[in-house]
């Protein structure tokens, strides 16, 4: 099966879900992004999930912590086996299914409980319905223990959450205290919060007007404008810079910016530096820099964007 036609086929099963999807967006660190409500979700789609590179994760993780999305990689197979549906992955610390997977989550609200690691597959326990089922039974953790073939220790450990069990072992555990006691995996996690980074090429009147700036080098975008963390209302905007480019590329790039400003829910701007009088691209407000050296608060940055919006439509 070929990569485009996974791509499709996502696209499909989340439109027909009630999803707003954005653009597919190649040679990005992401391929598209979906919004159902409050869940909003960053989609990596592969064919091998070994493909997926380190820099291709942290800058997915960036774009998840800024938009408080959950970055999640489909794909078809490693380098050793293909996925198995219903079994969580991994690769650099984001997690990955198989589209059969991602279906059964869509269409049926059935989510995994199986993770992938190292050494085979485990189950995470609901330690707290294991000790209340245990305790109704009237058992020890040493009689559990027994019943199980685990040790005492080990029962003590899945009560508290402490360590994930073997599938064969949970079935074991059920079969005992008759009842469900796994856990979903949670798919939907947002990352932390990534760092400022200010570099030289960083535009001095965004902080000096009180915003932080996140670059980015694997998206459709050249960094992302966020709000000063101490201040309660948080605010991300997908920023880019004119850097030389000449109008066609500039319009290109106001095309991909206003369709992922619209499903991510945040704003888009472009920062100029020529001194060519210009308050939109293809929709997207721009500001030039000139301007922004005369403002002397965060407000009035956002109060012309605003302004430039109602004009653009």
């Amino acid at each position: 099966m070929q990569r485009d036609h996974i791509l499709r086929e996502i696209n499909e099963l989340l439109a027909n879900h009630n999803f707003e999807t954005s653009h597919i967006y190649d040679r990005s660190c992401f391929d598209m992004v979906a919004r159902k409500r409050l869940l909003l979700l960053l989609l990596k789609v592969l064919i091998n999930i070994d493909s997926f590179t380190g820099q291709q994760a942290e800058e997915i993780k960036k774009l998840a912590s800024t938009f408080l999305a959950s970055p999640l990689v489909v794909g078809l197979k490693s380098k050793y086996e293909y996925l198995e549906e219903d079994v969580v992955y991994e690769r650099h610390g984001i997690p990955v299914i198989a589209p059969e997977t991602l279906r059964n989550m869509i269409t049926e609200e059935i989510y995994p409980e199986v993770f992938a690691d190292r050494g085979g597959y485990f189950v995470q326990i609901d330690g707290d319905a294991v000790k209340e089922a245990r305790e109704r039974e009237n058992l020890s953790l040493k009689e559990l223990a027994d019943k199980a073939h685990v040790s005492r220790e080990t029962i003590y450990k899945y009560e508290r959450g402490q360590v994930r069990a073997s599938p064969e072992t949970v079935i074991t555990l059920e079969t005992i205290l008759n009842m469900k006691i796994t856990l979903s995996v949670d798919l939907f996690k947002v990352p932390e919060a990534e760092k400022e980074v200010i570099t030289e090429k960083t535009p001095k009147e965004l902080i000096k007007l009180g915003f932080g700036i996140i670059p980015t080098s694997k998206t459709p975008f050249d960094a992302l404008t966020t709000s000063d963390p101490q201040l309660k209302e948080k605010i991300a905007m997908i920023t880019n810079m004119e850097k030389n480019r000449n109008q066609k590329i500039l319009k290109k790039m106001a095309v991909n910016v206003k369709d992922l400003a619209g499903v991510t829910g945040t704003d888009a701007v472009f920062i100029l530096k020529n001194k060519k009088p210009l308050s939109c691209i293809e929709g997207v407000p721009a500001v030039h820099s000139w301007e922004m050296s005369e403002m002397e608060s965060r407000g009035e940055f956002l109060k012309i964007i605003r302004e430039r919006k109602e004009e653009c439509n």
